[in-house]
């Protein structure tokens, strides 16, 4: 019994099996993913999507899928299922699949008769290729044959394909395979099989593919696939068949023995929480020397305050020193005028995030608790922590910079430097310009944490400089905050304006390590954001109470910017409440655990085996947004650790 499984009437109810997704991954970025019965219903589905450095800094899609057809005793079962317009389905294949089953590796089972006949599916940790296992459990006969036709997209996972007249229509015959590059400057796609095959090369376009997710978010969805042709090769019953797809050639002699090698090196997706380590694993991402952490998939790249928010739950809360260590050293060689960039690379970096660098505070706090020698982590990363404050102070890049008051103001007309940063028609939905509560909570906790670590260390140069600071915002927080009638902090404030918005951001003046509020106005903090925010799948970002709440992240672009951080539910902040509450109540570990194993039903569901970035803020608090989440999953991780 699998831990993850799904039956026919599952599997065969396409609004219940659509609505599931597949993701894997290999650890430079690229990825496969689907659907749990193999039909792609979104322009980032794919079995081969791979970053294209000479094209861009973006995941391409090269091959798409795969149809397959099973010919027993000269009757062919098509196994197969494409999407087309107006609900039209072809081939069918769906119709014989019997099982799902997640463990060792995705597998689905189908019955055509008295055959018995299974795929299974498994990303290469170290390289840029999928394997697919084809076995014939149960057959009357040896008169078995396998047709297989590989479907090639080449765009970027943005875009769709259309077919055209200068794509290559070329092969190269390889061992037991073919090679395709439809456009120049992409890489060759190598597909081989373990045993001898026959290539029949037949270019051909297949026009108006549908993705339905794509349609429900407002863009374009029916595309072209390229078919340069197919591949048959007989079987027998028993017998397995290895299919490589990879950006390189290999022995086909060694694809099973791959293939059995790269099921072990995974961790079992046997229990909730080993689904949640297996899905931290995959946001981690190496190319040469550094290391960095994808903040969700399919469409996320590396985002910096993702990145530190994500760190301890991904890397600390399971013993994986070395990998936390070594994105921060990627992320500190890029860091610029107290900044790091929080999207992008070279040249296309943007440092257009007032918190990611204070996140970085939060996350080495996290390391000194695990490390639990505070001298050595101020010599690992005490200089950059001077620096981002001494910017800070001083002034940087966004109007960031500390006022007289100890306060830190942030923001340009324009742009969006909080984590509430949806932006329609050049105007960022909640702004938030002036004095941000996350961000002078944050700042608060950067600076009593320095001192701490510079005390430990003798550095009385930087306790002298900065030893005034922490009172003089404990002052001014208080004063430009809280309201002794309302009992809860403002959202933001500018000049005399103050916005009473009941919003999560408040929550982290109550549970970071050095909170600027006392403890009744901690509580007065914690039950605000319980009454109102709290959901059983993270915190809403509006109140419903506030008549510009919207409960869900549905629509095209502009609707879905605008209701995401106008009430959808982030599971990402459940860390931060989790802090608090235990910090705030002696016996909350049970209300805790609650909320964390409530996260067990989401394995099954969306995203299999991972969490997704958010949630609608009503019942039944359906998924939305992308699949896997880096700080969603890393945050139950914390949690997780926390409980125990």
């Amino acid at each position: 019994m699998s831990y993850i499984e799904f039956e026919k009437k599952q599997l065969v109810n396409l609004k219940y099996s659509l609505d599931r997704e597949l993701l894997r991954t290999n650890r430079a970025g690229a990825y496969a993913s689907s659907t749990i019965i193999n039909v792609n219903t979104s322009k980032y589905h794919g079995l081969l999507v791979v970053p294209q450095p000479l094209i861009d800094d973006l995941n391409h899609v090269l091959l798409s899928t795969i149809d397959e057809t099973l010919t027993v005793n000269n009757f062919d079962f098509h196994l197969s299922m494409r999407m087309y317009p107006n609900g039209h389905y072809n081939p069918k294949g769906h119709k014989y699949i019997r099982d799902f089953i997640s463990e060792p590796n995705p597998k689905l089972v189908y019955r055509l008769g008295h055959t018995v006949f299974t795929k299974e599916t498994i990303f290469a940790e170290k390289e840029d290729r999928i394997l697919i296992r084809y076995t014939v459990d149960e057959c009357q006969t040896d008169d078995i044959k396998l047709a297989i036709k590989p479907f090639l997209a080449y765009r970027s996972v943005h875009s769709l394909s259309k077919s055209n007249t200068w794509v290559e229509t070329k092969h190269t015959e390889i061992k037991n395979g073919a090679a395709w590059q439809m456009y120049k400057g992409y890489s060759k796609v190598y597909m081989q099989l373990s045993k001898t095959a026959r290539y029949t090369h037949v270019p051909d376009w297949y026009y108006d593919i549908e993705y339905i997710r794509e349609a429900e978010r407002g863009y374009q969805c029916t595309e072209d696939l390229f078919v340069p042709g197919f591949f048959e090769v007989k079987l027998k019953r028993g017998e397995s068949l290895v299919v490589s797809a990879g950006l390189s050639e290999k022995l086909p002699s060694g694809f099973k023995r791959q293939f059995q090698n790269e099921v072990k090196k995974r961790t079992p997706r046997n229990n909730f929480e080993n689904c949640l380590n297996n899905a931290a694993d995959e946001f981690f991402v190496s190319a040469g020397k550094n290391k960095e952490i994808i903040a969700g998939y399919p469409w996320f790249g590396r985002w910096g305050r993702d990145t530190f928010i994500s760190l301890p739950g991904l890397a600390l809360s399971r013993g994986e020193v070395k990998s936390f260590k070594d994105v921060m050293r990627t992320m500190i060689s890029e860091l610029k005028d107290g900044l790091f960039p929080n999207v992008g690379h070279g040249k296309q970096m943007a440092f257009n995030s007032a918190d990611a660098s204070l996140w970085f505070f939060w996350a080495v706090q996290k390391y000194t608790e695990t490390l639990k020698n505070k001298p050595a982590a101020w010599k690992e990363y005490g200089k950059p922590m001077k620096s981002i404050l001494s910017h800070f102070k001083k002034g940087t890049h966004n109007n960031i910079q500390m006022h007289d008051n100890g306060l830190v103001w942030q923001g340009v007309p324009g742009k969006a430097l909080t984590w509430m940063d949806a932006v329609v028609n050049g105007k960022p939905v909640s702004g938030r310009i002036g004095y941000a509560v996350e961000i002078n909570a944050l700042w608060y906790n950067a600076i009593k944490f320095s001192l701490q670590m510079a005390e430990a260390n003798g550095d009385d140069a930087f306790v002298r400089k900065w030893a005034k600071w922490p009172g003089i915002i404990e002052e001014s927080f208080e004063y430009v905050f809280w309201d002794p009638e309302k009992r809860y902090l403002a959202d933001y404030v500018n000049g005399d304006y103050k916005n009473w918005d009941v919003r999560p951001n408040m929550i982290f003046a109550a549970s970071l390590p050095f909170s600027v509020l006392s403890e009744n106005k901690q509580r007065g903090v914690l039950h605000k954001v319980k009454t109102e925010l709290l959901t059983p799948r993270g915190l809403r970002s509006l109140s419903p109470k506030n008549p510009a709440y919207r409960a869900s992240n549905v629509g095209d672009q502009d609707s879905r910017d605008l209701s995401y951080h106008q009430g959808v539910a982030w599971p990402w902040l459940l860390g931060a409440f989790a802090d608090a509450y235990l910090r705030l109540h002696a016996d909350g570990k049970a209300f805790i655990k609650d909320i964390y194993l409530g996260f067990e039903k989401e394995m099954s569901r969306k995203g299999i085996g991972t969490v997704s970035e958010i949630y609608d803020g009503d019942p039944p608090f359906e998924a939305r947004g992308a699949i896997s989440q880096a700080w969603s999953v890393a945050e139950l991780l914390r949690i997780n650790q926390m409980i125990k």
